[in-house]
């Protein structure tokens, strides 16, 4: 009888704590479905990834176009936000940058690229805004904005 009442004590125990275990951890993770989306997309392959991320980009904003998007640029990622920059059919980028621009979409590109390239800031597309450095702009979008992050 003694064993059998330890043995309904201990399960009743391990059920509170897993119980209250549940609690705190539903409490500490973020409310889904609430305010706005915000991604960042991160761009740092070159001039194929970046005509990938235009068509990511056109698709996302037509799916959910409340979506607040910021990419960000570094690397070889920045090329298709140089001026006269051009795709294997020989598109231009500013058009396609300026309507997702005008949408909402932010492109940041990292200092620290620009320098080591020896690209001047006056060569980037209107649109574009320089950033002291691309991997830590996708780092505190993340953690310090919430920002769920992609790469095309």
């Amino acid at each position: 009888m003694r064993r059998a009442f330890f043995r309904a004590t201990a399960a009743l125990a391990a059920i509170g704590l897993t119980a209250k275990a549940a609690a705190q951890e539903k409490a500490s993770m973020p409310i889904l479905g609430k305010g706005r989306v915000k991604v960042v997309y991160q761009l740092s392959e070159g001039i194929d990834q970046a005509v990938r991320a235009m068509a990511n980009l056109r698709n996302h904003l037509n799916a959910a176009p409340d979506t607040k998007i910021v990419v960000v640029a570094f690397g070889y990622g920045i090329d298709f936000l140089v001026e006269g920059a051009k795709d294997s059919r020989g598109n231009t980028f500013e058009a396609p940058v300026a309507a997702l621009a005008s949408s909402g979409v932010e492109f940041r590109v990292c200092h620290n690229t620009l320098a080591a390239r020896h690209i001047s800031e006056q060569n980037l597309l209107m649109d574009a805004k320089v950033v002291p450095a691309g991997v830590v702009e996708v780092a505190r979008l993340q953690f310090n904005e919430g920002y769920a992050y992609l790469k095309p």
